[in-house]
This record gives C-alpha cells, sequence and structure tokens, in this order.
C-alpha cells in the first residue's frame, strides 16, 4: 500500500506540467469559440488522441498510480483550461468506470479500448444513468432489460437524458431495471455495442455551462444486445438479485446497484474537475487584482479584495486535500466509513460556485463580460453541484453513513 503523501513524485510532476502546458497551449486558445458553437470540439480531442492524452493507456496508467492521485492530477489541470473542453475529453472516462467497475475482466478487454478508438480515428463513449423521472432518485429508473432466454438476448426499452457523449458515443454503457421490485437493488449495466438498432440521440440539449460538451436524450427502442453484454454476466447477476430478494424479506445490508458503484468511484474525480475550475478563476482574479488601480493603487492593497483571495486559495486547498485523500482511499481499498468520495465532491463542487463568482466580484463590470474567462468558469461551475449526485443528495449519504440511519 503507497504512504499517503502531499507531495507529487518526480513522475507524477512531469505529467502534470505535460498537461499543463496542453491545457494552457490547446485547449485555453480554443475555449471561447467552443463554448459559443456548443458543438463537440473534434478537434481538441484528435489533438489529445495524438499527443496520447485521450487514450486508454494514459488513463489505465493514471487509474492504477498506487497513490490515488493519477487521476485527481489530470482532471485539475485539463478543467483548469476549461471545464466544456475537458469534459469531452474525459466524459467517456465515465463510461470506462462503469466497465471497470461492474464488468469482466474480457469485457473490460473488449470494450475499453472501443470507447476511445485510437488517433487517428477518434472515438467516445456515454454512460446512461439518469431518466426524465429518475435523476438523483436512482430508484426510480423506467428503462427495462428483460432477458430473451431463447435467444440470449437482453430487450432494453426506455428513455435516458443527461447523457454526455449521448447518441453521438460508439459504445452507450445503459442502466437498467431487471427487477424492478428491488429498485435500486434490481438494476444491471449493459453494453450497447455500435450500431445497434434502436438506439438513437433524442434532444440535445442547449446548456448553461460545459457548451462544449456534447449532453443529450438516449432513446432505447427495442435494444437487443447478446447476453455477454451484460456487465459482470448473467450468473453473478442472479446470484445478487437472489441475495436482494432474501434481504427484503428479512431486512438486511445493503446491496449496492450498478449505477451507484461507477459514481462512487468517480465523485473524488469531479470534485478535482471542481478544483481545476475554481483555482482558474481565483488565478484570473489573482492577476487582475495586482494589475488593476482604482484610487491610485492596486485593488488587492484593499483588504475587502485581498481577503476574499486568501478566502479562496484556503478553499480551494482544502478541497485538493478533500479530493486527494478519498483518491488514496480509493486506490488503496480503504472503504469510505465517513463518506469521504462524497465529502470530497461536495466541498470542491460547492468551493468552484463560490469562488468562480468571488472571481466574477473581483473583476466587476469586466468579469461580467465574455471579453474574461472567468463570466465562463461561473457557468460552467454550476454543474459540479448538479451532475454526478446533487449537492443535497452528497449530504444525505453523508449523514446516513455518519449516523447509520435512513435519513430521507
Amino acid at each position: 500500500m503507497a504512504e499517503f503523501t502531499m507531495e507529487l513524485n518526480d513522475e507524477q510532476k512531469e505529467v502534470r506540467d505535460w498537461l499543463h502546458g496542453f491545457a494552457a497551449d490547446v485547449i485555453r486558445p480554443a475555449a471561447a469559440e467552443w463554448d459559443e458553437r456548443e458543438e463537440t470540439p473534434w478537434p481538441v480531442i484528435q489533438e489529445a488522441a495524438k499527443v496520447g492524452i485521450y487514450s486508454l493507456d494514459f488513463y489505465a496508467q493514471q487509474y492504477f498510480d498506487p497513490t490515488g492521485l493519477g487521476i485527481p492530477m489530470a482532471m485539475e489541470e485539463l478543467f483548469w483550461g476549461d471545464a466544456g473542453i475537458a469534459l469531452s475529453i474525459v466524459g467517456t472516462g465515465l463510461a470506462a468506470v462503469g466497465v471497470l467497475a461492474n464488468g469482466t475482466e474480457e469485457q473490460i478487454g473488449t470494450w475499453i479500448p472501443q470507447m476511445y478508438g485510437d488517433a487517428n480515428d477518434v472515438k467516445v463513449a456515454a454512460f446512461c444513468s439518469s431518466e426524465p423521472d429518475a435523476g438523483s432518485d436512482v430508484a426510480s429508473l423506467r428503462t427495462r432489460a428483460v432477458y430473451d432466454e431463447a435467444k440470449d438476448e437482453w430487450v432494453l426499452n426506455g428513455t435516458k437524458t443527461w447523457a454526455t457523449n449521448g447518441g453521438i458515443a460508439n459504445v452507450h454503457v445503459v442502466v437498467a431495471a431487471v427487477d424492478p421490485e428491488l429498485g435500486s437493488k434490481g438494476h444491471a449495466s449493459f453494453i450497447v455495442p455500435p450500431g445497434t438498432p434502436g438506439l438513437a440521440q433524442g434532444q440535445k440539449f442547449k446548456k448553461h455551462g460545459i457548451r462544449a460538451s456534447h449532453t443529450a436524450e438516449v432513446v432505447l427502442d427495442n435494444v437487443r444486445v447478446p447476453g455477454a453484454c451484460l456487465l459482470g454476466g448473467k450468473e453473478k447477476l442472479d446470484e445478487r438479485l437472489a441475495r436482494a430478494r432474501e434481504r427484503a424479506k428479512t431486512g438486511g445490508e445493503r446491496v449496492k446497484n450498478a449505477a451507484m458503484a461507477t459514481f462512487e468511484a468517480s465523485r473524488p474525480a469531479v470534485g478535482a474537475m471542481a478544483v481545476g475550475t475554481a483555482r482558474a478563476a481565483y488565478e484570473v482574479a489573482l492577476d487582475y487584482a495586482k494589475t488593476r488601480e482604482q484610487f491610485g493603487r492596486p485593488i488587492i492593497d484593499n483588504q475587502g479584495v485581498a481577503f476574499q483571495l486568501a478566502d479562496m486559495r484556503t478553499q480551494i486547498d482544502a478541497a485538493r486535500l478533500l479530493v486527494w485523500r478519498a483518491s488514496w482511499m480509493a486506490v488503496n481499498g480503504k472503504p469510505f466509513t465517513a463518506a469521504e468520495g462524497s465529502m470530497s465532491k461536495l466541498y470542491a463542487s460547492e468551493t468552484a460556485k463560490k469562488v468562480t463568482a468571488q472571481a466574477i466580484q473581483i473583476l466587476g463590470g469586466n468579469g461580467y463580460t465574455r471579453e474574461y474567462p472567468v463570466e465562463r468558469m461561473h457557468r460552467d461551475a454550476a454543474i459540479y453541484t448538479i451532475f454526478e449526485g446533487t449537492s443535497e443528495i452528497q449530504r444525505l449519504v453523508i449523514a446516513r453513513t455518519l449516523s447509520g440511519m435512513p435519513i430521507r
């Protein structure tokens, strides 16, 4: 087990500096354009693939970093560049985590490479969990998966929403109910291979922020996938459902569902994204405060501004430490006995919203215009308190974990 440390090693620093350079030289110059266009920045993803950032190998190296800091470090630097473009680059990772969390070794080896493609033929993937009537309430999923034993196929029907890369993905990972009576315990995840009949993109959303990232509905109309596309396999699913049914009768420990297993693994990474956006806004505000003069002196000479910047930096550093702690715990098999993953995501996302708002305030009227990036950063930051579990859901998870009570 790797010892916990608050200092990156030489190799990690080299990777961090490489990512920072890509974010500064490639992502940032393109950020305003793709935010206005509200389209997937395929040329930037292509550049990321060419240098090896958008690739299975890169994310595998970071994912298996024994310190746990590879992924949060990468997320922070890319999202420091721009949240919308960065999400287009890393959005495939959520689908990949869904396969890693629930799939067999064979499924991992078969499907994750197809999610990325290669530098000459870039692909993306989508994780489809939320529904029009089931966002935070994952137990209310209406998408159904019915097993056709004669053909060894699963038939999927339903509508998914808020899916990053939904409809444009090469591979879709879909969470569906196989036993609705068990609620969230009756869910399973399925691979929908490229070109499968019956899967179509629904509405593409025009969003407040992260506008360079494609977000859309995914409609499943009698989508048939082979039995081998059930992540984890049918034997494992049958055993899990049997335990869930027995515990439903007698009462017992909770059985984690497929979507929650993915979210638990990804929450610290989302926290790192928020840290990157917050840090970017803070740096713009700090530079502005040191150069902008009012009444014959830089505005940072005023305590009202200087103290805001002091608080902003303190909160960013605190958020990063919570993210690093949760990431280290996760990679070293330490259970989140106090919901440390949710803590990291909650605090970092709330910090991003607050810090980006303060940055606008420090820049004054300039901060409210699109001539300066903090306006875009503030719009982008709003999503962190919403996706992959709202702040309210994170507080609920933390409270339930700490108390052991079924708080509602």
